[in-house]
Formats: C-alpha cells, structure tokens, sequence
C-alpha cells in the first residue's frame, strides 16, 4: 500500500515574509509606471523580492523534502510541487486573458492588432509554463509568458525543482557548499559585467535574458537550499516584526550611486542578495511564537502566491491608463492604491474559493493512499 507524505508544519513566519515581500512588489510596479529610468524608481529595489522568493524556496524545500527520498519518488516530489503552483499559473493566465483587450492604445498598439484566437492561444501555452518565444509576443515587451509577466520567475522555480529532484538533492553539504560558492560568483559577475550594476531581468526567451534568470535563480535557490541543511536555529522574539522591517528596507532603499558609477549599485545588491536574504530568512525560521503567527502574518502568508501571480494584468491595465493620458503621479497615485488594494482582494478571493478547493481536490485525485 502506498500512502501520502504528511505535510511538515510550515514556517509561518517565511510564509508571512513573502506577503511582505509580495506587496512590495505590487507597490514596485504600481510606482514603476512612472520612472522616466531605473535611476528614479521609487521602491527601488522592488525587483529583489524575486530573488528572496527564490531563497525562501530553496530554503522551504530542503526542509520540506530533504529527509523524504526513501519514501517518495522523482515523480511523486513533482506531483506535489506541480498541486502546490500550477493552479495559481492557470488563473494568472485566465486573469491576464480577460484583462487584455483592456490595455489596448497608444502605449501597446501591437494589442489591438491581436486577434482573439492567438491570444487564446498564448493563454493555453501559458498554463503549461513553457515560455513563447518573441515571434509569439503579444504585446510588445518580449515577455515569454505576455499575458502575465511574472510567471516567468515560475518558469524558473520549476528549473530549480528539476535541477534539485534530478541531481542536486545528492549532493553532500560539502559539493552544494561549493555550487553555491560558483552560484554567487556567477551572481556577482552578472551585476559587475552588466553594465546595469542590477539583477533587473529574465523575462524573455533570449540568451540575454536567460543568463540573467538562471544567475538569479541558481544562487539563492541553493544557498536557501543549504541554509535548511547546516543553519542551527535559535530564538528571536518578534522575528516576523523585525525581518518584515529589514526585508522592506533592503527593497525600497534608493538606488545606489548614479550612471556612471553602476558598480555600487551591484555591490549593494551582492550585499543584499548574497549575505542579507539568508539572514532575513534564518531569523524568520527562528521565530520564537512560530506555532501562533499573528493573524496579519497568516494573512500575508495566504496570499502571498496568489497575489504575485495575480497582480500583474491589472498593472498592464493601469500602466496603459498612466502612459495612454500622460497622467502624473500626483493625479494617479490614488487609483495606484485602488490598483493594490484590488489585487490584494482579489489574491485572497483566489485563495479561498479557487487555490485552496482546487488543491484539495488535486491532492485527493493524485496522491489519494492506494491499496
């Protein structure tokens, strides 16, 4: 008789830190839409919140998954991963889909230009993850998934669940300490040889973009990958007040230094990325009320997946209002908090009535005890 692997508690502190994190990155890019560069952005470093989603996964699965190999397969550990993300993919693709014809005009002209069935077709695509290449965009912006932009940090997630089920799972603490040494150094090279001095990138099928994703991908994946194998937990009173304060300083700090000095810029974000993220993290996992999460933790928590997979095509829409009117941010910053507080209420509408139903069912359908 096969039966299913329980659950392990979570963490419900790390859960509530992607809230925060999330809702930065919904601010982010309400924000984003009207910087003239990446040098005025307010929020600045909203973007690095993928790159702490990556080490919290990391992290997540090697506490989840690591001391379960002889009791489940490759196939089951994909079974699971695919319950737990897929159907949030599907209704960011759906959402994505009716807002489309939405963001027509002047700022996306190539919209008006695309005829229902290979919108139709771009959304079916989309719910498998596999990345369009840029003769299918949609829109204009190259993005390997047009209808909801952040999915493509999904796209990578995935790789990272491969590569770690496949052969990295394996490794001795040891060889993974020395992969993620060259994940970092792959990192660092990145934000020095860019000429951006930013991680700011891997959305389209390019090898530009490509380079960028997997350098944001391999190292914190890994390095929360290992942090779960070797970290020794203490005890922090407060850890999700003052991880939430330290998480939304390092992502809304100003840029640092100007076009002609990109360098600090990547120093900071090597800083952040590599040192301060698994920090964060390991204080989080310390957390001394961990079994009873304040209720606005558990609610981050809850929402946090929905809200980054959600939000996006209402960004579009928003975008194309601010770009189409020309309007400023002292005409357009109340609509950009109705734009938050919409997708806020509309993660957790996907929450209660449609993530947690449909992975319940998945789960009885897939991984139901057969005798």
């Amino acid at each position: 008789m096969s039966t299913v692997l329980n659950s392990k508690p979570h963490y419900p502190v790390l859960d509530g830190l992607r809230g925060v994190a999330a809702i930065v990155v919904v601010a982010f890019h309400i924000l984003e839409t009207f910087n003239t560069s990446r040098f005025d952005q307010i929020i600045n470093h909203g973007y690095l919140a993928v790159d702490f989603f990556f080490l919290l996964s990391g992290f997540v699965i090697g506490y989840a998954y690591d001391d379960r190999w002889g009791k489940m397969t490759v196939k089951e550990f994909f079974k699971r991963r695919l319950i737990r993300l897929q159907p949030m993919v599907v209704m960011g693709m759906i959402v994505g889909a009716l807002l489309f014809y939405t963001q027509a005009g002047e700022f996306w002209p190539t919209i008006a230009q695309t005829p229902v069935w290979k919108m139709l077709l771009v959304m079916l695509i989309g719910f498998t993850l596999i990345p369009v290449p840029i003769s299918m965009d949609i829109r204009g912006w190259w993005e390997m998934h047009p209808l909801d932009g952040p999915a493509w940090s999904l796209f990578f997630e995935y790789i990272g669940n491969i590569l770690y089920a496949l052969f990295i799972r394996r490794f001795s603490k040891l060889l993974l300490g020395v992969f993620v040494a060259l994940s970092a150094a792959f990192l660092v090279h990145l934000l020095f040889t860019n000429g951006n001095g930013d991680v700011i990138g891997g959305w389209a099928l390019n090898g530009e973009q490509l380079h960028i994703g997997s350098a944001r991908l391999l190292y914190p994946f890994f390095a929360g990958l290992l942090l779960s194998r070797v970290a020794k937990l203490t005890v922090v009173r407060n850890a999700f007040l003052w991880c939430s304060l330290l998480l939304v300083l390092i992502l809304a700090l100003p840029r640092i230094g100007g076009p002609d000095t990109v360098w600090m810029n990547g120093l900071y974000e090597s800083f952040a990325i590599i040192l301060v993220f698994p920090l964060i993290v390991w204080l989080g996992a310390s957390d001394a009320a961990g079994q009873q999460p304040s209720k606005l933790c558990r609610f981050l928590g809850d929402i946090s997946y929905p809200i980054y997979i959600t939000h996006y095509p209402l960004i579009y829409t928003y975008t194309a209002w601010v770009k189409d009117n020309k309007v400023p941010l002292k005409d357009g910053w109340l609509w950009g908090v109705g734009v938050l507080v919409a997708s806020i209420l509309l993660a957790y509408a996907c929450f209660k009535l449609y993530d947690v139903p449909v992975r319940k069912w998945l789960t009885r359908k897939f991984q139901a005890a057969k005798a």
